[in-house]
C-alpha cells in the first residue's frame, strides 16, 4: 500500500442556485476539493439521500423541516470525518432539491465510513429515513458536477 502525506484544505462553502426539471435547487459545494492534488486517496464517493416530510413551495423543505433535519446531518458529518487531523471523509456538497436533501462526501476508507451509516440506520435516531450509496470513483467522475458544473469552472 501506498504511503501519501496530504494536506486537507480548510473548508470553503460556496452556494449553487440552479434550476433541475423545472424546479429550484440550493447547493452548498466545497470549493476547496475543486483543485485537492490528492483524489486518489479519497476515491470513494458517498451519497446519503433525506427524503423532506414537511414541504413547502417547490418541493423545498419548511423551516422546521430544515431546523428537525440539520442537527442530524450534522451529526453525521462529524462521525464521517472521525478526526480534523486525519479525516475519514471529506465533505463536498449538501444540494437541497425535489423534497430531498443529499449530503456527499469523497471518502478514504469505505468500511468505517458503511459501518458509521449502517449504525445510525439500525439505531433508528435519524428524524427521517435516509438511504446511502457508495461507489468506487477513483477519477472523481461522480463529483464532476459538483466541482465544474456548479462552480461554473
Amino acid at each position: 500500500m501506498n504511503e501519501f502525506r496530504i494536506i486537507i484544505p480548510e473548508e470553503r462553502f460556496q452556494v449553487v442556485e440552479f434550476r433541475q426539471d423545472d424546479l429550484p435547487g440550493i447547493a452548498v459545494v466545497n470549493s476547496a476539493l475543486a483543485d485537492f492534488s490528492a483524489q486518489e486517496v479519497f476515491r470513494w464517493h458517498l451519497s446519503i439521500m433525506i427524503r423532506f416530510a414537511d414541504l413547502i413551495e417547490d418541493g423545498m423543505p419548511s423551516q422546521a423541516e430544515r431546523d428537525l433535519v440539520d442537527p442530524y446531518a450534522d451529526l453525521l458529518d462529524t462521525r464521517l470525518k472521525s478526526s480534523p487531523e486525519k479525516p475519514n471523509a471529506l465533505f463536498l456538497a449538501r444540494i437541497t432539491w425535489n423534497g430531498t436533501r443529499e449530503l456527499t462526501y469523497r471518502v478514504y476508507g469505505p468500511e468505517a465510513a458503511n459501518g458509521i451509516l449502517q449504525e445510525a440506520i439500525a439505531s433508528q435516531d435519524s428524524p427521517r429515513p435516509f438511504d446511502f450509496r457508495m461507489d468506487d470513483d477513483p477519477g472523481w467522475k461522480l463529483a464532476n458536477w459538483h466541482l465544474t458544473t456548479a462552480l461554473g469552472r
